[in-house]
């Protein structure tokens, strides 16, 4: 069976590609656990991050990949070769995790704590809280419900703005580091078992997971800026 017309992607396109990677992976657990995990490892932070990386980072990617290679169009068809209903578990039980049961949940609490919680009074917290959550999803439903457009938002809108305010963060923060994190003392975990340690953080952004969930978002994405070839997409769409 042979590919489309494909044509190779500008250098622009890949940029807005991986901005749209990085804007449906990075969540507010990849805003907490390496922070968390910093202060756990102390000085051993060095070999804990090559741990969290490898859960954090390179099992996301494989993900994607996974759905491309297997021409998947989502976790139920990740799972349907060991059986429809072992996929059909497997497909509800990613989608709760990644979405009401623990990651959705977070990304509205993460955002209010960070960036409103100072400003509100404690008599206000809750409702504060229903009100910014409320916002936050209609906001969030606005910009993922035509995947069609979804490049654009996420890739091109909402993960350069980002980008722009975490350059910020990351900027007054080495301007005025708060300590020397080398000579930071490590909790006993990570003394001995810091690469360990911090291989198991990295599953707690559950990107892993979602990989899964977005790895056709993804797929689909590359596919309508023009790139069908194996070897770059490693995905062959079907003859029509």
């Amino acid at each position: 069976m042979k590919p489309y017309n494909s044509r190779k992607l500008s250098l622009k396109e890949y940029l807005v590609v991986s901005s749209l990677l990085f804007g449906l992976f990075f969540g507010a657990g990849n805003l907490i656990f390496p922070l968390h995990l910093g202060q756990l490892a102390g000085g051993k932070w060095i070999v804990a991050t090559i741990g969290f990386l490898i859960t954090g980072v390179l099992l996301p990617l494989l993900s994607v990949l996974a759905i491309s290679v297997t021409k998947s169009e989502g976790v139920f068809d990740v799972g349907k070769p060991l059986g429809v209903g072992f996929a059909l578990v497997f497909m509800v039980l990613i989608h709760a995790t990644i979405g009401p049961l623990f990651g959705t949940p977070r990304t509205a609490t993460v955002s209010f704590t960070v960036g409103v919680e100072p400003f509100v009074g404690s008599n206000n917290h809750t409702l504060a809280l229903f009100i910014f959550s409320a916002v936050f999803f209609l906001l969030a439903f606005g910009f993922s419900y035509h995947e069609n457009h979804i490049l654009d938002n996420v890739g091109k809108v909402l993960n350069p703005l980002f980008l722009s305010l975490l350059f910020i963060m990351f900027l007054v923060a080495f301007l005025r580091p708060l300590g020397n994190p080398m000579t930071a003392a490590a909790t006993k975990d990570y003394v001995n078992a810091s690469l360990i340690n911090g291989f198991l953080q990295g599953y707690n952004t559950m990107d892993a997971l979602a990989g899964l969930a977005f790895g056709v978002t993804v797929v689909t994405a590359v596919r309508q800026m023009g790139q069908r070839k194996e070897s770059c997409l490693l995905y062959t769409s079907p003859s029509p």
